[in-house]
């Protein structure tokens, strides 16, 4: 048994972005002019790749359900359209597991939690994989949103060319936050509701900080949009208007239903992740099983099927009955918790903007047909319905509201919009603190913003810590053999191996008693025989903290690492003294970070600016005295660190391999100041 059942580990980040580390450009890219061109140019990228996602989509959609498929299927009769999702899925499936597992599920979180653990750094084959992934599965019916792939591009462009540039990591967090504003201003024709989903959900905060570069970026991203997939709200809204002020405790009613609707589809959402995560079948494999579910599904309501854009304007509109309302309400939730819990790609925000829609009309049909004097049409609470459920399992109201006055272009619902959203979010915050996003850093054991200063554990991982080769027994040893070797090494519990080294489980000093203990005769017993098999296991992009507590709940003086693609691969053992290490670097860490506050807000005040060099051989300084470096005038050398102690710098001190310099420098000079000591050409 897994505490981290089937979450696979980020690989590492792609090399060509390191041996870029010492490209030297033209120009200062710490400037405010490069920094805002950096943020229109990943607004625009952005914005092309949304037109581009967009019409993909519509491609892959027209051969699945139009021209192409419907035709080669046809002997299939009905069914076809069951098979349609499975053979999507059986492409996606493998693209996510062997390429980038980053692009599995809603895509958002995978966005936070590279901001928490990683200072905004994503894969820069994230971008692709996601785009492709995500656009497959909605094409051939899955059901998911494509707010979230492009949320997860536009970060994943960000934090590329911050890598690229090599910014520091507050500016690589707000080049992502700029990539997802500019992705939900793209996608939905809504540059104000991007930019505060950016602050809202992807950054946990307010500040003027990181507001201006992306505001630039998510207008730019809007520009491009419209210019290419035209300047049109996303859906046309009749005119709908608050009728009477005794309709506000009809919206209050149904701002309770929108929170019960979004609990139950978080609840429902994790429940199938972890089902799947925790069956042993192949990975790539399991989103084609999803997409069973959801071709079933699909055979009796095709409306559940892809983003369903247009069914939410037919609910808008109040084109629909409301018996096929309430049942898309159910098909809708099914079908996205069959394709997202599955493993597949996709974004949740279409999912709960549909079953808003329907749950609103639904419930306006009811209560136009009890008080039709006092109360507006259908329509007018499917439009309310749809920010409800989506505040309620996003806990993002501010981003609720202004989605639906953009999407719409109608703003004459605020009053119910304030009511209903309102008291959806406050009641889904009541029932759970955890929104749909920050449950899912908060299952893997990510801290979330308000966390980070509690633990100083908590941003480290398994495999940071772990023994790497940690002494292992053979499934077939004796039981006097393996009575020798606790005797001899002094542990208390070893890794089992079979003869083709594959992980078999754990055996214990308490097993073993046990096993000799037993009063009936029994047949000499081996290794693999009192071998505890279902274990609880770790894998190496675990958060410590979530390992840890494990092992303190249960009692676990160890915990196996095993290899998230290969199970059998065991990689590491996680031990007490790992932790009592893991902690000391911990506070390492913490004091580093600190450290380096500090000495941005210094250079800040004093228009100064720090920079950290680690030299090797082969850099200009190396075996020189600083006397003899040409250094601007406004450069300074605070300290060095050699060898763990720190050298007093002076005219006569030699540059050696393996010093770490610190230099203080004017603003606009780190660069010359670089190339004098690294050699840069």
């Amino acid at each position: 048994m897994s505490f981290e059942s089937g979450k696979s580990v980020s690989k590492s980040l792609p090399s060509f972005t390191d041996g870029l580390a010492y490209l030297r450009l033209p120009f200062d890219t710490n400037s405010f002019v490069a920094l805002m061109g950096v943020a229109i140019l990943v607004g625009l990228i952005t914005g092309l790749v949304t037109d581009t996602f967009v019409r993909v989509i519509g491609l892959i959609t027209h051969f699945c359900f139009e021209q192409g498929l419907p035709q080669i299927l046809a002997p299939l009769g009905r069914a076809w359209i069951v098979l349609v999702p499975v053979l999507g899925s059986l492409i996606t499936g493998p693209l996510i597991v062997y390429w980038a597992m980053e692009a599995k599920g809603h895509g958002v979180p995978e966005v936070m939690q590279a901001i928490i653990l990683r200072k905004g750094r994503i894969r820069p084959r994230v971008a692709l994989v996601k785009s492709v992934t995500a656009a497959i599965c909605i094409g051939s019916g899955g059901s998911a949103g494509r707010e979230g792939p492009i949320v997860q591009v536009g970060a994943a462009l960000g934090s590329t060319a911050a890598q690229l540039l090599r910014l520091g990591p507050e500016r690589t967090i707000t080049l992502v936050a700029c990539g997802a504003a500019a992705g939900i201003a793209a996608t939905f024709n809504a540059p104000i509701a991007g930019v505060i989903f950016a602050m809202e959900v992807i950054l946990g905060e307010f500040t003027t900080h990181y507001f201006g570069m992306v505001v630039i970026s998510a207008v730019t991203a809007s520009i491009v949009s419209r210019q290419l997939l035209g300047d049109n709200p996303a859906f046309i809204v009749p005119a709908y208007n608050l009728v009477s002020a005794w309709e506000l405790p009809l919206y209050a009613g149904l701002g309770v239903l929108a929170a019960i609707t979004g609990r139950l589809f978080i609840k429902l959402l994790y429940f199938f992740e972890d089902l799947f995560d925790d069956w042993r079948f192949p990975n790539a494999l399991k989103p084609a099983v999803g997409g069973v579910g959801v071709g079933l599904v699909g055979l009796f309501f095709p409306q559940a099927l892809g983003a369903g854009l247009n069914i939410i304007e037919d609910g808008i509109n109040g084109s629909l009955p409301w018996q096929l309302l309430v049942m898309l309400i159910l098909a809708k939730l099914l079908a996205t918790v069959f394709t997202l819990g599955s493993g597949n790609s996709g974004g949740i925000f279409s999912p709960s903007l549909f079953m808003g829609a329907m749950l609103g009309g639904a419930f306006g049909y009811g209560a136009h047909t009890l008080l039709p004097t006092i109360t507006a049409a259908p329509g007018a609470y499917a439009l309310v319905g749809m920010a409800s459920v989506f505040s309620a399992t996003a806990h993002a109201p501010l981003t609720a509201f202004l989605i639906v006055f953009e999407m719409s272009g109608d703003y004459r619902m605020i009053l119910p919009l304030m009511i209903t959203v309102g008291l959806s979010t406050l009641l889904s915050q009541t029932m759970n603190r955890y929104s749909i996003y920050s449950l899912k850093l908060e299952k893997k054991g990510v801290p979330l913003e308000r966390d980070r200063d509690v633990d100083v554990m908590k941003g480290i991982t398994v495999g940071e810590v772990m023994t790497q080769k940690p002494d292992v027994v053979r499934a077939e040893l004796s039981l006097p053999e393996l009575a020798d070797i606790f005797v001899r090494t002094h542990h208390h519990g070893f890794p089992v191996l079979d003869q083709t080294d594959r992980f078999v489980g754990v055996v214990t000093v308490q097993d073993l008693e046990r096993a000799t203990e037993a009063e009936s005769p029994q047949p000499p017993l081996t290794v693999g025989d009192i071998t505890e098999q279902e274990v609880v296991v770790a894998y190496p992009a675990d958060p410590l903290s979530k390992a840890l507590r494990y092992m303190s709940e249960r009692g676990f003086g160890r915990i196996p690492v095993v290899d998230p693609e290969y199970p059998g691969r065991l990689i590491g053992l996680l031990r007490r003294q790992d932790i009592v290490r893991a902690y000391r670097h911990a506070v390492l860490r913490k004091m580093e970070n600190q450290y380096q506050r500090e000495n941005l807000r210094l250079g800040r005040l004093t228009e100064t600016e720090v920079l950290q060099l680690s030299l090797v051989a082969g850099m200009a300084a190396v075996g020189q005295r600083i006397k003899d470096l040409n250094l601007p005038s406004q450069a300074l050398i605070t300290s060095i660190r050699r060898n763990g102690q720190t050298i007093i710098a002076h005219g006569e001190t030699l540059f050696q391999p393996g010093d770490e310099v610190v230099l203080l420098t004017r603003q606009g000079t780190a660069e010359t100041v670089r190339q004098v000591m690294v050699g840069e050409s």
